[in-house]
């Protein structure tokens, strides 16, 4: 009894500890598994939408009027939503965004802070939500087709309609909304569109985003996506057609997702021809507005309206611009499927900067339909908006003017950067339409990695370093309790800029430069785009998506970059010379007087510190019988011996003390000169994920070895990238000319 006992006391240690070896040792390169949600008829275990892979529409047709003295927007919209799911639906959700400033709204009453001795008026203003605004929508109406009243529900910003009967699978429902509210100055409340004031002359610029109710997405995923706006948590919108009047002050030039379709109407004949112009302008700019116009134009207010009418087709959403101060310019971008013109509508205080917006307009969707998909849309516009970059379909909003007249290297690079970022934002989210409440890196994220790619190309001379390996590794090796996963829900990210953006892009620029090569990646993210383009992808749908196209196993990197905050910190711990021991060797030897079993001279520590006391010896012996077993053939042993009798080995011992597994970039300098880069893949940690050695063969003698001389990994800590050490860098230099 006692001896079993024993035995079985043996056995659950042995159970513990080899269970804790796993957990401790083998987790890195575990699969995902459990962790992704299970494959279906809907989503596939490839990545691709499966066979009964559905999504739901809705379609617009919108009235919305600005009344430019009293700032507000007052519109009726009509929707037909179209069920296409298996579910049967009983209600329906809509999104009322403008309520995130309504009074006692949960941004505000969230809000976290804490008075400093000395604050700028307008930060303390914004942070006690104290500014004079009535915000929020005013409901007027919400209708079914025949106008019976629909019952309705506004929970926040989010308003449940009921249904007068349930919605089968293909069934439509057509409804209206009626509504108004306050448009907010931009300058004293933060968001996303609202108005900016222009004292000089007395007139306002109109950016209207997230302006009228918009259907939330019902999905397979999970059900209807009705978390609550915030602030930060962007958007998931559900595709459609638009035909939408705006009606405005009659000297206002308008900018607006879609195609004019009424343009010899609110158009000048000159305007209406230099416009016609600029769709055969492939080499520079026309001018539809010019700046004189402009000037000229903001000096008068019409007491009359016009309408301006857009059409747009197969989009997730809808904003536009407004006011009498834009300059407009246009030039057509030749793509192999399609001829978009780029557009740009700026006020004079845009000058003489912004004359290259519509460039950089260009360049992105050159770039970017590279490496995804032609960009689909008729047009793609840049607007001019203070201290602002936001995104929609085939419009968006960017800052950049110079100051005080002088535009520096770095105002160049940010509006530059600005714009290329958010015309890339027509790709992700808004055509690869992922949910941006949820996982902000889906779109940001990409989106960084793209711009960076762009400004790579086409700007070289700018600031290249964000969204790279190099430029997040302060952030990286920061305080745990500080950082968030990727994976982390948009209200819930700590260091929102590096966390969806930076960190993100950095992952897929390692991705493709250092761990599946530039044709592997571009080829894996191409097929990303093009299976999901006009479809609502998940994380999981991207992840499968790049290995399904690549066939590389990818699991241990989604965990690593995206699933933790560990780091990458790889140290060259030793490294140990060796020769073969021969004849010639001893005699050779005789002379320099090489310590047999010591490979170098070695620090304090007992590593090695420098190549001064040469390599070590070590002999080959022929090959006993019993290593062939049941063959009958042998290997040469002597040509074996005589292959490696002139050859210098380094092993070289790697530490992992930042947790993520990372591939290895080694560069070996030679005594001439030279230098040779062996790239290993991070799958030489899936045995141990602490600690590798490995075994490198030169004709050449080895100088100096260093892990990521390009800064490749990210690695945080370039001090013990290296050998020699840099503290005996010196002591070694010395040490080589003494033996040249």
């Amino acid at each position: 009894m006692r001896n079993k006992s024993v035995f079985l006391l043996l056995l659950t240690f042995l159970f513990i500890n080899t269970t804790f070896a796993q957990e401790e040792w083998g987790q890195k390169f575990e699969q995902l598994g459990q962790q992704l949600p299970t494959p279906n008829s809907y989503r596939t275990g490839s990545g691709a939408p499966g066979v009964n892979y559905w999504q739901q529409q809705a379609d617009y047709k919108i009235d919305v009027a600005i009344d430019d003295k009293k700032q507000i927007l007052t519109g009726s919209e009509t929707i037909k939503y179209y069920n296409n799911s298996p579910d049967v639906l009983t209600y329906l959700w809509v999104q009322l965004d403008q309520n995130v400033r309504a009074s006692g709204n949960l941004n505000s009453q969230t809000k976290t802070g804490e008075i400093k001795d000395s604050t700028a008026t307008k930060s303390f203003q914004s942070q006690m939500a104290s500014a004079d605004y009535e915000g929020g929508y005013k409901i007027k109406a919400v209708k079914d087709e025949a106008g019976k009243p629909l019952t309705h529900i506004i929970n926040r910003t989010m308003m449940r309609i009921d249904l007068p009967q349930p919605m089968k699978k293909g069934d439509t429902f057509t409804f209206s909304i009626d509504w108004s509210y306050n448009i907010y100055d931009r300058m004293t409340i933060d968001g996303r569109g609202g108005y900016e004031y222009f004292p000089a002359d007395d007139n306002y610029a109109y950016t209207c985003a997230q302006w009228f109710p918009r259907m939330a997405v019902y999905d397979d995923y999970e059900g209807w996506q009705n978390k609550q706006f915030i602030g930060r948590g962007e958007f998931a919108l559900v595709f459609g057609d638009y035909q939408v009047n705006i009606t405005v002050p009659a000297d206002h030039i308008v900018a607006a997702t879609g195609e004019l379709t009424n343009a010899k109407e609110v158009l000048t004949k000159t305007q209406y021809e230099r416009l016609e112009q600029a769709r055969k302008s492939y080499e520079a700019p026309v001018f539809i507005v010019t700046e004189e116009e402009a000037i000229a134009n903001e000096k008068n207010k019409a007491t009359k309206t016009k309408t301006w009418k857009f059409a747009a087709k197969n989009v997730r959403d809808f904003a536009f611009a407004s006011s009498r101060k834009y300059i407009w310019d246009a030039q057509a971008v030749k793509l192999e499927t399609n001829t978009p013109l780029a557009m740009s509508f700026y006020p004079k205080e845009g000058n003489p900067l912004w004359a290259e917006s519509t460039k950089a307009v260009k360049n992105t969707l050159e770039v970017y339909s590279a490496r995804t998909f032609d960009y689909p849309y008729p047009v793609a516009i840049s607007v001019n908006a203070a201290n602002q970059g936001m995104e929609y379909p085939m419009i968006c909003f960017n800052f950049g003017r110079p100051r005080n007249g002088v535009i520096s290297e770095r105002l160049r690079d940010g509006m530059v950067s600005v714009i290329v970022h958010e015309v890339g934002h027509n790709y992700f989210p808004m055509i690869v339409n992922s949910d941006e409440r949820q996982w902000t890196w889906m779109d940001e994220g990409l989106n960084t990695f793209l711009e960076k790619e762009t400004k790579r190309e086409r700007y070289p001379e700018l600031d290249l370093e964000w969204g790279t390996p190099k430029g997040i590794v302060t952030y990286m090796k920061g305080d745990k309790s500080n950082i968030r996963p990727i994976m982390t829900n948009s209200e819930q990210v700590v260091q929102f800029g590096y966390n969806a953006y930076g960190k993100p892009s950095a992952a897929l620029t390692v991705l493709r430069e250092t761990v599946m090569g530039p044709e592997l990646f571009d080829a894996a993210f191409k097929e990303y785009a093009n299976r999901w383009k006009f479809k609502h992808p998940k994380p999981a749908d991207f992840f499968r998506s790049m290995e399904d196209a690549s066939a590389v196993d990818l699991d241990w990197f989604w965990k690593g970059w995206f699933y933790s905050v560990d780091h990458v910190d790889v140290g060259v711990e030793e490294v140990k010379w060796f020769r073969l021991r021969t004849e010639s060797n001893d005699i050779e030897n005789k002379g320099k007087k090489v310590k047999k079993g010591d490979l170098t001279a070695k620090g304090e520590d007992n590593k090695a510190m420098d190549f001064s006391n040469g390599p070590e010896e070590f002999s080959l012996v022929e090959t006993d019988p019993r290593y062939y077993g049941e063959f009958m053939n042998k290997v040469d042993d002597k040509a074996i011996m005589q292959k490696f009798a002139d050859k210098n080995l380094y092993q070289v011992k790697f530490a992992n003390k930042g947790g993520l597994v990372t591939p290895l970039i080694v560069e070996f300098t030679f005594t001439d000169g030279s230098k040779s880069t062996e790239r290993i893949p991070a799958e030489i940690w899936r045995m141990n994920e602490k600690e590798v050695t490995k075994v490198f063969v030169f004709e050449k003698e080895v100088a100096s070895i260093k892990f990521d001389p390009n800064e490749e990994t990210a690695d945080t800590n370039p001090d013990d990238n290296s050998f020699p050490p840099r503290e005996n860098a010196s002591k070694f230099d010395k040490f080589k000319r003494k033996v040249n």
